[in-house]
């Protein structure tokens, strides 16, 4: 018997709000906030373009660690591994506000990458369960969205801080704050105890992979690469025209604000005209964001660039992962976490190459260039897994 409408949109609202909270702490701050405080850190720390992106590798590295430490947490103690990952967002977003060594914050940032992929795997997997036990499944791009909301949070913090004139080491400690405010209402998600399922006898549940999830595998992988110079350098690159300072954190909040509802905007777009044709649309969409964003000339191109980035690139992730468990849906199929695998290595790779052809060339035009390209061969990939899928319908 289905629960009363009100009964059944209450006990779904709390986690998605909660999940949302959860992170807008642990990603939206803890892994992005990086980015619009970067500026102050090379001209108060004399942190290099190249070592920038380094810093930025190792969280990074840090979610791949903990994308393979959460894949080992057994389903019972998921809420623990949760609590943990929030517990340390919160002390390592804090602890960004100490006077430290380059290797002290390249610890600190590899500490906060693990606390990510604790959040958001675990959040996601207990918030999936609730929302599936209301029979409200659609709000999960409320917890998606809290991403974009924290990064909205970094972006009025960082702002405000600058009229204030605070250091660095102050902003910092306000986010700090903040995340752990935030940490405190995603504490809250709980949990189902629910039953255990036996393995299904479903013949589909042991059909091999389709033959198009090796195209969808390297086109997620290639993701990593493409969105992640942009969404670490674009502050930096804006601080590099004088006359656009004023504006840097306005396309840092543009970034967030198109952030919050593009999950649910290509839910429907998937829903409209299949998931492997909207998945190839933000592909091209987030290759002309970051051209857009590297854009030189015209800052109202960077604006474009920024709202393109933000709309589209926790899309992909929500769309590609959806999309290759319907090619490969045996449970036991290893695609997923080659899929996270893949996103985390390119994820590294990516500031770290992009930090360095753009500390040698004196500007990001080069880098862009690459990530760029990136992009559009994983477009091209995902139309290729489309045809492959089911030539003719991108289904």
């Amino acid at each position: 018997m289905k629960p009363p409408t009100g009964q059944s949109s209450r006990s779904a609202l709390a986690p998605a709000l909660a999940g949302m909270a959860a992170l807008a702490m642990g990603m939206g701050i803890g892994r992005f906030a990086y980015t619009p405080l970067l500026p102050a850190m090379q001209a108060e720390q004399g942190l290099s373009i190249e070592v920038s992106g380094y810093l930025a590798s190792t969280n990074f590295a840090g979610y791949l660690l903990g994308a393979l430490l959460a894949m080992w947490i057994k389903r019972a103690n998921r809420r623990r591994g949760f609590l943990l990952g929030l517990l340390l967002s919160a002390l390592t977003t804090a602890a960004m506000a100490l006077p430290s060594p380059v290797w002290g914050l390249a610890a600190t940032r590899l500490l906060a990458g693990v606390a990510s992929a604790l959040i958001l795997i675990h959040g996601s997997a207990i918030v999936l369960d609730r929302l599936a036990a209301a029979a409200r499944p659609t709000l999960f791009f409320m917890l998606q969205a809290g991403v974009g909301v924290g990064i909205v949070i970094s972006a009025g913090v960082v702002e405000l801080s600058r009229r204030l004139d605070a250091s660095v080491s102050m902003q910092w400690l306000a986010l700090g704050v903040i995340a752990t405010a935030l940490g405190l209402a995603a504490a809250a998600l709980r949990d189902l105890q629910l039953p255990t399922v036996a393995a299904s006898t479903h013949p589909g549940t042991t059909a091999p992979p389709h033959p198009a999830v090796k195209w969808m595998v390297a086109a997620y992988s290639l993701l990593g690469v493409g969105y992640v110079i942009t969404m670490t350098f674009i502050v930096v690159m804006v601080r590099g025209n004088a006359d656009w300072r004023p504006w840097e954190m306005a396309v840092w909040l543009t970034v967030g604000l198109f952030g919050i509802p593009s999950n649910y905007l290509w839910l429907r777009a998937a829903e409209r005209f299949g998931p492997l044709r909207a998945l190839c649309a933000a592909y091209l969409l987030e290759a002309v964001g970051v051209s857009c964003a590297a854009s030189a000339d015209s800052l109202s191109l960077v604006f474009v660039g920024a709202a393109l980035l933000g709309g589209t690139f926790m899309g992909i992730t929500a769309m590609g992962l959806s999309a290759v468990r319907k090619l490969a849906p045996n449970p036991e199929s290893p695609v997923i976490a080659l899929m996270t695998v893949g996103f985390s290595l390119g994820q590294i790779l990516g500031p770290a190459i992009g930090g360095r052809i753009a500390e040698h060339a004196g500007n990001f035009l080069g880098a862009s260039t690459i990530a760029t390209t990136v992009l559009l061969v994983a477009a091209a990939m995902v139309g290729l897994a489309s045809l492959r899928s089911n030539p003719g319908s991108g289904r």
